[in-house]
């Protein structure tokens, strides 16, 4: 997760677009929602009441330019799945609270504030969790850098069945609920009565939020002078007042509906667009409803209103691959989407084109032409090697392995089908460095081993010693994580039931069930791993050196880690020159290759013990790579104290000598089948990837049909990061790929700059 995901409560979220409501009209709704969570003890009800005091208040009126509707507002206090548009369940961003408390004038209206202060820190969704979770001194609060392992709770990566929603429509879901109710009634089921009243509750608030566009056209006509945006403005109205029962039957009605409720949810990722918008665009070029042209801009609109909710490491879509009901006109809407995505020339959505073999080359000819833009976006993923490696690592069916889709970062779930949210992080490297100095964390000297019993540095012997310190230690953390991880959803639950999500979740309505009570088919979780490769390359450079070549002895290497290397220049040389993993030398990749199994496995075979269908790692580092290694001792890669650690499974920055051939020899070797998603980052130069496409694509082509499963390319002029660097100001627009997310490179902290300019750069 970035830092601008992780550090939502203390950053607003809407500083750029500032609240339509005024801060006096902030502070009465807060306290409507507060009044309605303590007036209403059952928790279904309860979020049903809450979310009718912020919907649709909340909605605001359009931009100008706006060709689809629905932009809403985050208050500090409300209903969320995520920090990045608030919070997750019932929350209060604390931060964001106290910045509203200095906007009010009045004594009384800020006492009001500290009133709703001291209800939400023992009632915020967080809050409640961290109480129970954070409990001795090797687990974390999401993100305190400092502790091996981080955790929190949110509800990450949610994929709605979009598919479901555009067959039905709202006038098929209330049916389908009411037909649950009724045999819910006959069987004497009162909470299931009342879970499936629920749902046929909050469809109604979204019916109220379509009324509230189609009155929000209206008024927008009234001062309107443009003859085309009035034409436009009663197109919409006519095309809201469609869907507010029946189901979608034109291009616009389906973006509309499935983007209205995405807001209501509270979902930041959505779908796969091509699937489920593709037949209705098609529909509406054949009857000449819209042209080609006008398809593109009201893409456009849509995806702007993604990159206005600012969720940087999310705003999936997904667009692609095998498993869509009608390949060929979600390959139009691919097309088109393609071409809106580098008209935008945004950071948002993270645009995903999931390829396969037998697919249409053009689509992937103009997404590489696109790429070479130095958009980052397509992102690329191999549907001939995920899809395989989904059955296996979630053991599921191709059918349903058809279905995953990458979110946030890069994490898989089953749309519409699973959760997998990652609700903990672990630190390899942390976790190397305080084994091998037998539990002390030489970053701020203290205990971190837990009340494992690791060998202490003097009695080390050889590298199995080594190993079997680590191996125990990694042990303790991820169990500690996966229990972390369970407990997320079991306090989640107790407080809320996600009921939009749930809705359009299998099997929640079927098994009148909400989200994390049992409804969803596959309840899994993941792990985000970082410092993998300097892990990897720490044992490497210690098998080599110390044990192998026995240049120097253990306890040498321990006091030379403790000092940062100072004092200990030839020894840091050593562990520098070491082999290293990305050049397609095994002496470095057989052990990464070791590690990947034994972390991989470890998590996945966790999630029996929890109670989770799932519990599988992911590779997708972003910027926590840097902002992580800040608080990570110097390493025997031959690292300093404090230095960023490699992004994902990638090679350390400038290790990678034999050029990318070797480079992506060595990433093939870390199989994608033990995890739930990983990140491979790719750097060219303009001159090489426009000028020499053929080679390129050669190299990109044997990578997949070797195993690759991902591809994240940046393509930038050379000496253009350089310069942006020294002068950000002539470099507004510059974007790059930071790991699992794009930014605007000025945007970034300066180490995590420094670290992307790091990378090599394939010319």
């Amino acid at each position: 997760m970035s830092k601008q995901a992780i550090i939502a409560e203390q950053v607003d979220v809407n500083k750029k677009i500032p609240c339509e409501k005024s801060p006096e009209e902030q502070l009465a709704i807060m306290e409507a929602y507060t009044e309605a969570f303590q007036s209403t003890p059952e928790r279904f009800q309860r979020e049903v009441r809450c979310l009718q005091a912020l919907y649709p208040t909340l909605f605001r009126r359009p931009c100008a330019d706006d060709l689809i509707l629905g932009r809403v507002d985050a208050l500090p206090i409300g209903f969320g799945c995520v920090t990045s548009v608030g919070g997750v369940g019932h929350y209060c961003n604390f931060a964001r609270l106290d910045e509203l408390r200095k906007m009010l004038e009045f004594p009384d209206q800020q006492y009001r504030i500290d009133v709703l202060e001291r209800f939400w820190r023992e009632h915020d969704t967080r809050s409640v969790y961290f109480r129970q979770a954070l409990t001795d001194d090797t687990l974390g609060k999401f993100v305190d850098v400092n502790f091996p392992a981080i955790a929190t709770a949110r509800l990450s990566g949610m994929y709605l069945d979009y598919p479901q929603l555009m067959t039905l429509g709202i006038g098929g879901l209330l049916q389908r609920i009411e037909q649950q109710q009724l045999q819910a009634e006959r069987a004497g089921d009162e909470a299931a009565v009342q879970l499936q009243q629920s749902f046929k509750d909050v469809l109604g608030i979204l019916q109220q939020v379509i009324d509230r566009h189609i009155e929000i056209a209206a008024d927008e006509m009234v001062e309107c002078t443009d003859v085309e945006r009035c034409k436009h403005l009663l197109l919409l109205m006519r095309e809201l007042g469609a869907i507010r029962h029946d189901k979608p039957a034109t291009f616009i009605q389906g973006i509309e509906l499935s983007w209205l409720y995405s807001l209501c949810a509270g979902v930041v990722n959505y779908g796969r667009m091509d699937d489920y918008l593709g037949d209705l665009l098609v529909a509406d070029l054949d009857a000449g409803r819209l042209s080609e042209r006008q398809a593109i801009a009201c893409i456009r609109s849509h995806y702007r209103l993604i990159e206005a909710r600012k969720t940087t490491v999310n705003g999936r879509v997904v667009v692609g691959g095998k498993g869509r009901r009608n390949p060929k006109n979600a390959d139009v809407y691919c097309r088109l989407a393609i071409q809106a995505v580098e008209e935008n020339g945004d950071t948002e959505p993270q645009f995903t084109l999931r390829i396969y073999q037998g697919m249409d080359n053009a689509i992937w000819q103009q997404a590489l032409t696109v790429i070479g833009t130095g958009l980052t976006y397509p992102i690329l993923y191999n549907d001939d090697v995920n899809i395989p490696a989904v059955m296996d690592a979630m053991q599921v069916g191709e059918t349903e392995a058809e279905q995953y889709v990458p979110f946030g970062c890069g994490e898989f779930v089953l749309a519409g089908r699973s959760v997998g949210t990652p609700n903990t992080c672990i630190n390899l490297l942390k976790i190397l460095n305080i084994s091998l100095s037998g539990g002390i964390d030489f970053w701020d000297d203290k205990q971190k081993s837990g009340g494992v019993a690791l060998t202490p540095p003097e009695q080390i012997s050889c590298f199995d010693d080594v190993l079997n310190n680590y191996q125990r230690l990694l042990d303790y953390y991820i169990d500690i994580t996966a229990h972390a991880q369970a407990l997320s959803y079991r306090v989640m639950n107790e407080q809320v039931g996600f009921l939009f999500t749930s809705i359009l979740t299998a099997d929640c309505v079927a098994r009148d069930k909400a989200l994390l009570d049992g409804g969803v088919r596959y309840l899994g979780g993941t792990n985000e791993t970082y410092g993998n490769t300097n892990a990897a390359d720490s044992l490497a450079a210690i098998k080599q050196v110390i044990f192998t070549e026995q240049r120097y002895d253990y306890t040498t290497l321990i006091a030379a880690l403790k000092a940062d290397f100072v004092g200990y220049d030839d020894l840091k040389r050593a562990l520098i020159a070491a082999t290293k993993f990305g050049n397609d030398d095994n002496a470095a990749d057989d052990l990464a290759v070791m590690m990947h199994r034994y972390v991989c496995t470890g998590v996945r075979d966790a999630a029996r013990r929890v109670g989770l269908d799932s519990y599988l790692v992911v590779i997708i580092n972003n910027q926590v790579n840097t902002e992580w290694g800040r608080a990570t001792s110097a390493s025997a890669d031959g690292r300093h104290k404090g230095i960023y650690m490699s992004n994902a499974n990638n090679p350390q920055s400038g290790a990678d000598k034999n050029g990318p051939t070797a480079m992506l020899n060595s990433l093939l070797k870390l199989e994608a089948k033990y995890h739930a998603g990983s990140v491979q980052n790719i750097k060219f130069s303009k001159g090489l990837f426009n000028t020499r496409r053929p080679l390129v694509e050669a190299l990109m082509h044997s990578y997949f049909e070797r195993g690759g499963p991902q591809l994240m390319v940046s393509v930038v002029g050379k000496g253009e990061l350089e310069a942006a660097y020294q002068h950000p100001e002539n470099y507004p627009n510059l974007i790059v790929r930071v790991g699992g997310f794009s930014a605007r490179f000025v945007n970034l902290d300066r180490d995590v700059q420094q670290e992307i300019l790091n990378r090599t750069l394939n010319d």
